[in-house]
């Protein structure tokens, strides 16, 4: 059986040194900045480039044990997909 990936083929997810090194530029915000507007609890998290353009790929628990992808502009913080 294959495992099953959220990440689409076009992102491309950033090692933990690109990671560190886009937030120190500024060029995303840390995740616990932006972790207040997904309406969960964030179990799992990848920083990615889909673009061009910085995105957190997150999977969140929500209420009554649902699981949602959840996809955060890295540099706004604003959510852009549910």
């Amino acid at each position: 059986m294959m495992p099953f990936s959220i990440e689409p083929a076009w992102a491309a997810c950033l090692s933990a040194q690109q990671a560190s090194q886009a937030i120190a530029s500024g060029a995303a915000r840390r995740l616990s900045s932006v972790a207040g507007g997904v309406g969960g609890e964030i179990v799992n998290a990848q920083l990615c480039d889909e673009g061009g353009r910085l995105v957190y790929r997150l999977v969140v628990k929500m209420g009554q044990g649902r699981v949602a992808n959840v996809v955060v502009d890295a540099r706004t913080g604003q959510v852009l997909q549910r």
